[in-house]
């Protein structure tokens, strides 16, 4: 029986985030708290945990404080055996400047994987929403004979434009690789949909070190450059995600996967939480989600001070959340939040640590962490007037900046 290949795990986590500001405003993308509990990069190392790979490290650079806390109180393997995750800020090995892209990070961090000597370099992004068994991409990719093996997933083509799009042979070997191009090719007998690039990458070592490793022109974007020039080789194939089969995985999330890189398709992603069967189940203890736990009470729903009765209905309470006497409905409220008596809650997103008075209204929102929403406040009611005050996104969702205290306004 031949050996299980060492594998060595790099989750990029670096991007800026411009899509999902005021959330980004002062953390890293993958460090935007999702479904209340949770933060973004919690669903890749959590897969990457589940499977047993764990030797993990995550390349971070822009505005990363709390995402390596995060990383750092969470995300502890026994050092006995040699497991970790580590987040690597940029070190500027190469010289004085940051990474110009995600086959640049790898290049400056080349000292990382020669010290594990792996067979196999999983390369994942650090912020999307799905489940996934990697040993299954990494049994694909060495029984294929690939230098790098792409998993990809269709999308609707009007959204396409925002990914690498792949052309396959039928051997799965790739044919055409074009990153983000205004006018991207469908699939064969479907002119609805593209083949995307989910972002997820497993490389054998010596390919991915010959690739990003300077000569004539240094190649500093994966997606861009590297994954093309591996195409050109005859070197890389495609990973069909719908064939991963994840234990506990329910039919109905079977190839679920989301990219949340604009409000919009974040709120939407939190709103799939919470319908009566959600698309994405965060239930599987089969496969579950791991992230940190603060020391909180459970949830609590009550009457308010004055008799108020409470109604919740279609959304999720986070511990240490109270309910006074208010009505909250197909919403999620994060850790900490306080819920005065008759505010009124409905599909929206409340961050950790927020203060909703007694009396408001809020609407389609998205609410960041340490909010202060005075009495009788409203928002999302009138989006002409709020977007004096708040970023409105494209589809009507209206978003509340950390820390703002709404009664100072």
């Amino acid at each position: 029986m031949a050996a299980e290949p060492n594998v060595f795990v790099i989750v990029l986590a670096g991007g800026e985030g411009k899509r999902l500001q005021p959330l980004t405003n002062d953390r890293a993308k993958p460090a935007v708290p999702f479904a209340g509990t949770y933060r973004l990069i919690d669903f890749a190392l959590s897969n990457f945990a589940n499977a047993g790979y764990l030797k993990i490290v995550v390349l971070t650079q822009y505005k990363s404080h709390s995402l390596d806390r995060h990383i750092s109180q969470t995300w502890r393997f026994s050092a006995m055996l040699d497991h970790y995750v580590t987040p690597v800020p940029a070190q500027m090995r190469r010289g004085p400047y940051w990474f110009q892209g995600s086959a640049d990070a790898i290049y400056q961090n080349l000292n990382l994987i020669h010290d594990e000597s792996p067979d196999i370099v999983c390369v994942f992004g650090a912020d999307h929403i799905y489940r996934m068994d990697p040993r299954q991409m990494v049994a694909a990719h060495v029984a294929s004979g690939a230098g790098v093996t792409v998993a990809a997933i269709p999308v609707p083509k009007a959204d396409a434009t925002e990914f690498g799009v792949i052309e396959v042979a039928d051997d799965g070997t790739i044919v055409q690789f074009h990153e983000k191009v205004p006018d991207p090719p469908t699939m064969p007998g479907d002119d609805t949909r593209c083949l995307a690039s989910m972002g997820n990458y497993v490389f054998d070592t010596d390919t991915l070190i010959n690739v990003v490793t300077p000569r004539e022109n240094q190649y500093t974007d994966i997606g861009s450059h590297v994954i093309p020039a591996l195409t050109e080789s005859g070197v890389a194939k495609v990973y069909d995600f719908s064939t991963n089969d994840v234990p506990g995985q329910e039919h109905g999330d079977i190839g679920y996967w989301r990219d949340v890189g604009t409000i919009d398709s974040f709120f939407q992603a939190n709103m799939d939480l919470i319908a009566p069967v959600p698309a994405f189940n965060l239930y599987n203890q089969q496969w579950p989600v791991y992230t940190s736990r603060r020391a909180l009470p459970p949830a609590k729903v009550s009457r308010g001070r004055g008799g108020e009765p409470a109604f919740v209905d279609g959304s999720l309470l986070c511990q240490g959340s109270i309910v006074s006497g208010a009505h909250v409905e197909r919403s999620i409220v994060g850790p900490g939040t306080y819920v005065d008596h008759d505010a009124h809650v409905t599909e929206s997103i409340i961050f950790p640590d927020v203060r909703i008075g007694a009396g408001a209204r809020l609407h389609r929102c998205i609410v960041d962490k340490n909010v202060i929403v005075p009495e009788w406040g409203r928002l999302g009611l009138d989006l002409d007037a709020d977007r004096e005050r708040f970023v409105v996104s494209d589809g009507g969702v209206l978003v509340v900046e950390k820390g703002r205290d709404l009664g100072q306004d």
